[in-house]
């Protein structure tokens, strides 16, 4: 059923041991199975490098101390 999967359509992946079946069947090595290519792709945005560009500079802010009342 995976090899059915892996001819009909675009693999998305493969397990090491099936690839290893097929290299053996057809006598050839993983490189000559998996075309590679390299694409430039931009920087990854990071929520944490977003926030520290937008945040003026701001007095410390400390927690108010929780009062327990008693029941009534």
């Amino acid at each position: 059923m995976q090899v059915w999967r892996l001819v009909t359509q675009t693999p998305e992946r493969l397990s090491l041991p099936v690839l290893a079946v097929l290299c053996d069947i057809l006598t050839c090595t993983p490189a000559e199975l998996i075309a590679t290519r390299a694409e430039n792709a931009a920087p990854r945005r990071t929520a944490t490098s977003e926030a520290n560009a937008n945040v003026t500079e701001m007095a410390p802010v400390r927690p108010k101390r929780a009062r327990i009342l008693p029941e009534s």
